[in-house]
């Protein structure tokens, strides 16, 4: 798992997206993964909210990469399809989102993402995500 962590880790600093953002990866596990997102005016939309690309990315990002800790060596992964469904206003101090891996095929893998927004102790569940995600032999 250390060597599938450090790969993990240094193609999360290749990611330029989640580098805009601000975002860290927090937790690495086998079939799951954390990326936690202080929250950032620049990320929000009209109402102030966190916007929902953002919370997209980052539920998206969590998914892909608990999706590689079960891929095959010399695999890599990419985003075939999801949904996401936003529960309520993206509010908070700070975002994380976990990806779990709910079965991993042989070319597909199918995870479940949940993104939590953080105000002092108060969590509250703000997105639900189904993504299948693709190996891909680099």
């Amino acid at each position: 798992m250390t060597d599938l962590k450090k790969r993990i880790e240094d193609s999360f600093i290749l990611q330029g997206l989640m580098e805009t953002f601000g975002a860290r990866l927090l937790s690495v596990k086998d079939g799951e993964v954390q990326i936690e997102l202080p929250y950032a005016k620049s990320l929000t939309q009209q109402q102030g909210f966190l916007h929902a690309g953002a919370v997209t990315s980052i539920a998206d990002s969590a998914c892909g990469y608990a999706a590689l800790t079960k891929a095959p060596e010399g695999c890599d992964i990419v985003s075939a399809e999801f949904k996401i469904n936003m529960l309520r206003p993206a509010i908070g101090e700070k975002f994380i989102a976990t990806g779990t891996v709910e079965n991993a095929g042989r070319n597909l893998t199918v995870c479940r993402g949940e993104v939590v927004a953080i105000s002092g102790e108060t969590r509250k569940l703000v997105a639900l995500m189904q993504a299948t995600m693709v190996n891909v032999r680099v």
